[in-house]
């Protein structure tokens, strides 16, 4: 599995948009500084994907993504690739026995195919729309996440250098 985070909050830039020839369209937007972070986990040659919408991006909450992610798949061990983030590589990680990690070359964020599914939520639920309160994005958030089938996940995240590691 390859997992990462990602904030979605009220603050907004506004993005392209069909108008009429001559009409500057008119789109929302503030500045207001608040974030939830989407945890994910995706596995790219089948699209089983996990989730959770936490408060902070730091260790405290990595662990319950992975307390909770080592449930979810008990049954299994996950070879799962992160990033360098601070919150990875501290000796206050508590990795589950189910999970090992394995770390990326520092900044090579497009090594991570979990990259793109940010993108996609982006674009599926914020796009050009300003949130009134911090618990509207995290609904948003949630429904575009639902949204998400596991053949959309595939296609999105599915490299061929990952599907021929993944199936030797």
């Amino acid at each position: 599995m390859f997992q990462d985070e990602a904030g979605f909050g009220r603050i907004s830039e506004p993005k392209h948009c069909w108008a009429p020839a001559g009409v500057r369209p008119i789109v929302p937007r503030h500045h207001i500084r608040e974030y939830y972070y989407a945890y994910g986990a995706v596995e790219p040659a089948t699209g089983e994907n996990y989730f959770l919408v936490l408060p902070h991006a730091n260790t405290i909450c990595m662990n319950v993504f992975l307390q909770e992610l080592s449930k979810q798949y008990s049954d299994d061990t996950i070879l799962m690739c992160v990033d360098r983030a601070s919150w990875h590589t501290t000796t206050k990680l508590e990795t589950p026995k189910n999970i090992v990690l394995f770390y990326l070359l520092p900044a090579t964020p497009e090594m991570n195919p979990i990259e793109q599914i940010w993108k996609e939520l982006r674009k599926r639920g914020f796009k050009n729309e300003a949130f009134k309160t911090l618990n509207d994005v995290v609904d948003r958030l949630c429904e575009s996440i639902v949204s998400l089938s596991h053949k959309c996940v595939s296609s999105i995240t599915g490299r061929q250098w990952i599907i021929d590691i993944a199936c030797f």
